[in-house]
């Protein structure tokens, strides 16, 4: 649905070389709840520990939130995302805008600040497949540095007691058959890697368009088992027709697969009742539905904003249990973002740094703090 984010990215990779907390280059493009306790898990000893393998030292954050620490490996029972000892779970995070153009907030007290004074349970790490220079994974990007920033957000979702999302950001691409072979190699590089980490999900298509349910189908169909080959039990997400709003489809004719969702998005401004409707209907007959990316404005990523039918749908996918990803966790210049433009910076946020996108998600993730 953000079909004006090509450009954009194109200019913020010069803004993107920064990775630390410091300010941004200065040619940027313009335009709670109490603390939670935190306390360090038992750190595992080396004998304990595999043979030249560092353990990562989990925070553990007891706000009551499902996190990887109380809900474990994450799996699907009857329509509903749950934790590993049954009990329906909600997700409730942010998304990452271009991966490669959002390399300065995987930092280790952005993800932080995210999980302890935000309320955050899940990143999704968006990696687009089709863009300009460095961009597009399968179009010249470097590959190699879009695997190590894929990697450094699952770490940092961990050490911080939430789950990742990592997200095959289709778009321009449209039909995801278009790299398969790309995404065969790449989910088996990922699902070897993590297999283990017990905190990923793996979006396998973020908006299918252009294409029918068929061929999102036939491409799930491939996908699925090279990731089953590596991590049997992962929670794999699908994406549905018409830029993951067809639900219909995928419910009339679904996966033959455990541990399966399917994504929908949803801009606030742009997709009102009609498609809570629809969202309500297959939820209610048993679809297992998780909304990757949404955001409170226009499809395009633009004004307006629409707060009032963002509330409606938050208060619907908290009624269905479906856990959700704002769209996005971002200083670019546009209404969805929950930084203002100008936001030079990539930790340590003030209440002066947030955008009204910025401070409805902090009311939001207050307002619903279940597990």
């Amino acid at each position: 649905m953000k079909k004006t984010v090509s450009v954009l990215l194109a200019i913020l990779l010069l803004a993107s070389a920064l990775t630390g907390c410091g300010r941004a280059p200065a040619q940027e493009p313009e335009p709670a709840s109490p603390a939670p306790e935190v306390t360090e898990a038992p750190e595992t000893s080396a004998e304990e520990a595999p043979a030249g393998e560092e353990v990562p030292v989990i925070h553990v954050i007891e706000d009551g939130r499902a996190r990887p620490s109380n809900s474990g490996r994450l799996r699907v029972i009857d329509g509903r995302l749950c934790g590993e000892n049954g009990d329906p779970v909600m997700l409730r995070g942010v998304s990452s805008n271009g991966l490669i153009t959002a390399e300065g907030y995987l930092n280790e007290e952005c993800f932080r600040e995210l999980s302890e004074d935000l309320g955050v349970n899940v990143f999704r790490l968006a990696m687009y497949t089709y863009g300009v220079g460095a961009v597009g994974y399968c179009t010249g990007g470097d590959r190699d540095r879009h695997k190590a920033d894929v990697a450094l957000g699952v770490e940092l979702a961990l050490r911080h007691d939430m789950y990742a999302v990592v997200d095959w950001h289709i778009l321009s691409d449209g039909d995801p058959n278009t790299y398969i072979e790309d995404a065969k190699l790449f989910f088996s590089e990922m699902a070897e890697r993590f297999a283990d980490s017990g905190n990923v999900l793996y979006e396998i298509c973020n908006e299918p368009n252009r294409v029918d349910w068929p061929a999102v189908k036939a491409y799930a169909e491939q996908i699925i088992p090279v990731i089953r080959e590596k991590d049997p039990e992962a929670v794999i997400l699908v994406g549905s027709p018409d830029w993951s709003k067809d639900l219909r489809s995928a419910a009339a004719d679904p996966l033959e697969f455990d541990n399966v969702m399917y994504t929908l998005h949803f801009y606030a401004a742009t997709h009102g009742r009609e498609f809570r409707d629809m969202t309500q209907e297959v939820c209610q007959n048993g679809l297992p539905v998780f909304v990757t990316e949404y955001g409170v404005t226009a499809s395009s990523g633009g004004f307006p904003r629409d707060l009032e039918s963002a509330d409606e749908w938050i208060g619907l996918l908290e009624r269905e249990g479906v856990s959700w990803c704002m769209w996005s966790f971002s200083a670019v210049a546009e209404a969805c973002s929950a930084l203002r433009s100008g936001t030079l910076k990539y930790c340590g946020f003030e209440e002066a740094d947030y955008s009204p996108t910025g401070i409805w998600l902090r009311e939001t993730l207050t307002k619903y703090d279940s597990r």
